[in-house]
């Protein structure tokens, strides 16, 4: 899969001069990110980390992402519907995962109180890497898909002329016009502009629910941005916030500091130190309410891990899409190997497995957000562990993808400039919109492409391993 800079890779003079264009070039585009000394502050910025160089994807496997993320879409969007689906899968894991069970209780109770909400608006992220199985063929392979707070679609926006125009001053013109144009952000706006619209309000307001700390606001605001352009009011509010000043009205209409909010969009929440007892509360307020929650907690749900597992095992898919073979098929064939790891016999058989032959698996907790996998000896550690321990089943079990390396530089604001074997992983951005039953909106609305070095086995962009790229199709 190599790219055509191999030539550019050896020569040094052209690399140093290529890396000071990419960096005016992003800064200029406005691929920023705010520093961690000052993650509140927009005063003090710099670029988020990129490649210098874009990396070679082969076309046919990209094709394959988009082609199935609308049924991926259709997929996160029936499971949310699946009660008893839900119940049944997630039976074992909130036993023994409190962030999990408590999401789950907050479902329960807004499910027996009887939903208020009616349009429902649906924005994941869908992520791949090429394995390179026995015979070096590469395949699509799904790592997970993200149901909540899917970030960089507004980066991965600007990064595309910053790679065109690296690659014009190597010399590289041809190349350059190859590099596909993406706007993640367009898309995901146009979900929220039209969940904003069948909310029927028109003088309520979008709300983002954003983090205490909040270095990647300009990918944010590059969302944000486009829903000011149609003139739609945009508030930016924390969880603390909504426990503070949050209400609701008899008609369980959301109200912040006296403005109705028709569409709450989730960039915070996903992890259990997003939370503490008022910020459950908050977050329950939110589900009780009649806005539209990207995602309401039930997709939310749809998104963990032990869901994925429970997804590739036979006939699961065909329940839950019914009448829908070849969107099966598509969805299938993405799958890598997942394994249970519950309490009895078949799990024990998975458990030592994997502690035998620790190198060919990944384990995973039910969490989002990157850098909580475990690989190679810290998995057989914490396997041997809990292996007969109930606390087994909040991990998952995968087949470790084996993706073909390729050199690349990686730039990173105060860091040296040096060549690195390099993996990326393929992400599918995906937004839909429900009205009660009817499906108004199902698309795959751009890419985020994201690289690493071969040392780092977990991690993306945020949690600071992962830089952005972009696609060149090979």
């Amino acid at each position: 899969m190599a790219a055509p800079w191999e030539d550019v890779l050896r020569d040094e003079t052209a690399v140093q001069e290529a890396a000071r264009v990419a960096v005016d070039a992003a800064l200029l585009a406005g691929v920023l990110m705010r520093t961690e000394g000052e993650p509140n502050a927009s005063d003090v910025v710099n670029y988020a980390p990129f490649t210098l160089l874009p990396s070679a994807v082969p076309s046919a496997l990209f094709e394959q992402a988009y082609a199935v993320q609308q049924d991926f879409n259709l997929l996160v969007d029936a499971i949310s519907q699946n009660k008893e689906f839900l119940e049944r899968t997630l039976a074992s894991t909130i036993k023994v995962d409190d962030f999990t069970a408590r999401l789950f209780r907050i479902y329960m109770q807004v499910l027996e109180e009887g939903l208020a909400q009616s349009v429902f608006l649906g924005i994941n992220r869908s992520d791949y890497m090429f394995d390179c199985g026995v015979d070096g063929t590469p395949a699509l392979k799904q790592i997970e898909i993200n149901t909540i707070a899917a970030s960089f679609g507004g980066l991965t926006s600007r990064t595309v002329a910053v790679h065109g125009q690296v690659l014009k001053v190597l010399g590289k013109s041809k190349e350059a016009s190859r590099l596909l144009p993406n706007n993640p952000s367009k898309g995901l706006a146009l979900g929220i502009v039209k969940a904003w619209e069948l909310y029927g309000s028109p003088s309520a307001v979008v709300m983002f629910l954003v983090e205490e700390v909040q270095r990647n606001i300009f990918d944010q605001r590059c969302v944000e941005n486009e829903l000011w352009n149609r003139n739609i009011r945009v508030i930016r509010r924390r969880f603390r916030d909504v426990f503070e000043k949050g209400s609701l009205d008899d008609a369980r209409r959301l109200y912040m500091d006296g403005q109705e909010v028709a569409v709450v969009y989730y960039r915070e929440g996903y992890v259990p130190k997003n939370y503490d007892q008022q910020n459950w509360e908050a977050r329950l307020l939110l589900e009780r309410s009649r806005a539209v929650k990207c995602p309401d907690i039930a997709t939310q749900l749809a998104g963990t891990k032990k869901v994925q597992q429970e997804l590739s095992q036979p006939g699961t898919l065909e329940k839950l899409l019914p009448g829908r073979a070849e969107a099966v098929a598509r969805i299938r064939a993405t799958f890598a190997g997942l394994y249970s790891l519950d309490v009895g016999e078949e799990g024990d058989k998975i458990a030592a497995m994997a502690i035998t032959d620790p190198d060919r698996f990944v384990l995973k907790p039910q969490r989002e957000g990157g850098g909580n996998n475990l690989y190679g000896e810290e998995l057989r550690q914490v396997l041997e562990k809990i292996r007969d321990s109930p606390e087994r089943t909040s991990y998952i079990l995968m087949d470790k993808i084996k993706p073909q390396p390729a050199m690349n530089y990686l730039l990173r604001a105060h860091s040296p400039l040096q060549v690195s074997e390099c993996i990326s992983e393929l992400g599918i951005f995906g937004v839909y919109v429900r009205q009660g039953k009817e499906m108004v909106m199902n698309e795959a609305t751009g890419h985020l492409l994201r690289t690493k070095a071969i040392e780092h086995a977990d991690g993306g962009v945020a949690a600071g391993v992962a830089v952005l790229d972009t696609p060149y199709l090979v």
